[in-house]
C-alpha cells in the first residue's frame, strides 16, 4: 500500500478541470465531478487498481480539488476532519448522491479509516496568509504538527496487512527559507528560528513513519487557482482598477497552478520514484511584478498601485513575510521524474484560470 500525507503515476489528463469552484461551503456538482478522467500506474501492474486514499485537509483549495479527482478515477475517499458538519456541506454524499464513495470521518474514527487505506495524503494545517498573533503562531504550528504526528501514529500502529504504504506532506516551500540561510532581510532571528523550528520539526515528523512506508514530502509555491488562494485575493483588487505589485515587485513568485499540483500529489499515489523531497513548483518562477503585469493584461485592467511594504506589516505583521519575502524556487526532482506541467508559464496559467 502507499500513503501520501499532503496539504497527493504517470497519468494523462483527457481533459482539464473544470475551474468553477466558486467557495469552500459550496458543494461540487455532479456535472464537474464527470469532467476529467486520469490514466495513471501503479507500484504493481501498470494500470492503478482503485484506491483507498485518506485525506486530512480535504475541505481546502487544495483537497476540495484532489477528492473530486480521485472520485471521478472512482477511487474511494476517507475525509479526515475536525468538523464533520463543514466536510458535509462540501461533499454532501448522502443528501445528492453525488459522492458515495465518499466517507466522512471526526478524529475518534480516524484510524479505522487509516487502516486499509491505500496512501493517506496530509493536506492539513491553519493558513499562514493572515495577521500573526501568538494565538496564530501558535495554531500555525500545532495544527500542523499535531495532525502530522497524530496520522504517523496511527500509520506505524496499524498491523502490517492493513498499513496505509505511502505518505505524503504537503506543504509550503517558502516556510524552508529559514533553515537554509541565517537571515532572512527584514526578519527578525527570532521570527527566522520560528519558522525554521516549525519546518524542521513537521518535516522531522512525518520521518518517523513506518520505513515500510513510502514517504513523499511535497513542498508547494503559491498555487493559482480562481477559488482559492493567493489570486483569489489578488483579483478582486485589479477589478476595482487598485491592483499592483506588493512591496518592491521584485521578490521572486514561484507559483504552481491549482491542476498541476494536484497531478503531482496524484502522480505520488502510485509511481514508487515519488519519494523523498519534491518541489510543487511551475518550472518558470517570475517576479512578483511581472505576475501582477500578466494578471492585469489578463484581466484587462491595469498593475499600476503598488501596496508598500509598511501597509503590509501594519495589516500582516509578521506574516507579512509570505508575500514580502519571495524565493526562486525550481522543480528540479519533478523534472527529472518526468512529470508532465500542462502550465509552464504563468501567462497561460492565468489565462486558463480566467477563460
Amino acid at each position: 500500500m502507499d500513503v501520501l500525507l499532503c496539504r497527493a503515476s504517470t497519468l494523462t489528463w483527457s481533459q482539464s478541470i473544470s475551474p468553477c469552484l466558486h467557495s469552500s461551503a459550496k458543494p461540487f456538482s455532479r456535472c464537474e465531478a464527470k469532467k476529467f478522467r486520469v490514466f495513471c500506474t501503479s507500484d504493481h501492474t501498470q494500470k492503478a487498481s482503485q484506491m483507498t486514499v485518506s485525506v486530512t485537509g480535504a475541505t481546502g483549495f487544495i483537497g476540495r480539488r484532489l477528492v473530486q479527482r480521485l472520485q471521478a478515477d472512482n477511487h474511494q475517499v476517507r475525509v479526515l476532519t475536525r468538523s464533520r458538519s463543514k466536510a458535509e456541506l462540501i461533499f454532501p454524499g448522502k443528501k445528492t448522491r453525488f459522492f458515495p464513495g465518499v466517507m466522512i470521518a471526526e478524529e475518534p474514527q480516524w484510524r479505522d479509516c487509516i487502516q486499509g487505506s491505500t496512501a493517506v495524503v496530509n493536506l492539513a494545517g491553519t493558513p499562514i496568509g493572515t495577521r500573526w498573533s501568538s494565538e496564530i503562531k501558535k495554531e500555525i504550528k500545532e495544527s500542523r504538527i499535531r495532525v502530522t504526528s497524530k496520522v504517523v501514529d496511527l500509520i506505524n500502529e496499524s498491523p502490517e496487512g492493513v498499513r496505509p504504504s505511502v505518505l505524503e506532506l504537503v506543504k509550503p516551500k517558502y516556510l524552508m527559507r529559514a533553515a537554509h540561510q541565517e537571515m532572512i532581510t527584514w526578519l527578525s532571528d527570532y521570527c527566522a528560528k520560528v519558522y525554521c523550528l516549525v519546518c524542521r520539526e513537521w518535516e522531522g515528523t512525518a520521518l518517523k513513519v513506518n520505513k515500510d512506508v513510502r514517504l513523499a514530502l511535497i513542498r508547494i509555491g503559491i498555487v493559482l487557482g480562481k477559488d482559492g488562494g493567493a489570486l483569489a485575493k489578488m483579483i478582486p483588487l485589479f477589478m476595482m482598477f487598485a491592483g499592483g505589485p506588493l512591496g518592491s515587485g521584485q521578490q521572486w513568485f514561484s507559483w504552481i497552478h491549482l491542476d498541476d499540483i494536484v497531478n503531482l500529489i496524484y502522480e505520488a499515489l502510485s509511481n514508487p520514484s515519488y519519494r523523498g523531497v519534491i518541489n510543487g513548483t511551475a518550472p518558470n518562477p517570475v517576479r512578483l511584478a511581472e505576475m501582477c503585469d500578466h494578471l492585469g493584461n489578463v484581466l484587462g485592467r491595469p498593475s499600476w498601485l503598488p501596496v508598500p511594504e509598511f501597509a503590509l506589516k501594519a495589516v500582516l505583521g509578521e506574516g507579512a513575510f509570505v508575500v514580502l519575502e519571495g524565493q526562486r524556487v525550481v522543480p528540479a526532482r519533478a523534472k527529472e521524474l518526468g512529470f508532465p506541467f500542462k502550465y509552464r508559464y504563468v501567462k497561460d496559467a492565468l489565462k486558463a484560470i480566467m477563460s
